[in-house]
């Protein structure tokens, strides 16, 4: 089959690999869509190292159609369109025992540990189907949206750690997919308004087009002023930090009022290190908090989300490539001339 091999960092190739075969306890998916994620690219550039083999076959946003069913495999049949929660927990250690299962210490991963969906086929492992991860998809749902469920999921982890409630004013640093995916998350939540902060003008007419109330530009704009001139002076009740740029950590508290909650969503390059002003925490009591993978409770939820209409995933995916053209649609993603760029094997 054909696959888009990572064989090094900035080495990405597309190559003729072995196609998998079903195990006992396993499925075989044709891939038919799977969705790039900013993770991608830093792996592919050599910022994001933990759990990455070379070679290897990254995407771990996907959903596809069973055409092959191991041994023991009763709850599926070749024909089932299925999508697949990628955090595969132990389910045993400390954490997945006390219902955070998505730091798992013994978690496993599609696109990390085991082979991912830039490719024609993909080997669903017996853990994600004993675990509950393999998920059928409702009959007529798009795969670009089950696609989408994983993202998704990973916001709402992010929405429930900080906290967004009835009435708050929430502004959302970055309108990327992500950033958008939140701040459509929040409006669901019962915020009254939603402020999003994108250097990207394409970015911030899409925000726009998609109910934001406010999109400002950082470049041009003092967003902290603005964000002062709709709540009397007070600032925000949440900022959520949804693009990986460290130095945004200490400006997100500047944005929140005393006992505001500010989340950081936005995966970080490792190393990276950010300056707080440790006093802003103090004085203003500022919760903080990060958001980290998802649980299968929340991949389920963002699947019937996508599947009911709530969440318009056709929005966000504004970019199609075939397999063919891995490659390129990786670089599209990175150019930030898209939102969402899916890889789609029709």
């Amino acid at each position: 089959m054909k696959a888009a091999v990572l064989r090094a960092p900035d080495d990405i190739v597309l190559q003729d690999v072995a196609t998998p075969s079903a195990g006992p306890g396993e499925l075989i998916l044709k891939v038919r869509a799977a969705t790039v994620c900013g993770t991608d690219i830093r792996i592919l550039r050599g910022r994001k190292t933990k759990g990455v083999r070379f070679p290897s076959v990254l995407g771990h946003e996907f959903a596809g159609e069973v055409v092959e069913v191991g041994a023991g495999v009763s709850q599926f049949s070749c024909g089932d369109p299925v999508s697949v929660n990628p955090v595969i927990p132990c389910r045993k250690c400390a954490y997945c025992k006390t219902g955070r299962e998505n730091v798992c210490q013994n978690r496993q991963a599609i696109g990390y540990e085991f082979d991912g969906a830039y490719a024609e086929y993909l080997r669903v492992p017996a853990l994600a189907l004993e675990s509950g991860n393999a998920v059928r998809i409702p009959q007529g749902m798009p795969f670009e949206a089950a696609a989408l469920a994983e993202p998704l999921a990973c916001c709402i982890n992010g929405l429930r750690n900080v906290g967004v409630e009835l009435g708050d004013v929430v502004v959302i640093l970055g309108a990327g997919p992500i950033g958008l995916m939140h701040a459509a998350l929040a409006r669901r939540a019962g915020a009254r308004l939603v402020i999003v902060s994108e250097p990207n003008q394409m970015r911030r007419e899409a925000a726009l087009e998609r109910g934001v109330d406010i999109a400002c530009d950082p470049t041009k704009e003092d967003l902290a002023g603005v964000i002062r001139g709709v709540t009397d002076g007070l600032g925000a009740d949440v900022a959520i930090l949804a693009i990986g740029v460290p130095a945004l950590a200490n400006e997100a508290l500047k944005l929140v009022r005393k006992g505001g909650r500010v989340n950081l969503f936005a995966g970080f390059s490792a190393g990276d290190m950010a300056t707080f002003d440790v006093n802003l925490v103090h004085y203003n009591e500022i919760v903080v908090t990060g958001a980290s993978a998802l649980r299968r409770q929340d991949y389920e939820t963002a699947l019937n989300l996508l599947a009911g209409g709530l969440i318009d995933a056709n929005s966000l995916v504004t970019h199609r490539f075939g397999l063919a053209d891995a490659v390129e649609a990786l670089k599209e993603a990175e150019s930030g001339r898209a939102l969402k760029v899916a890889i789609r094997n029709d």
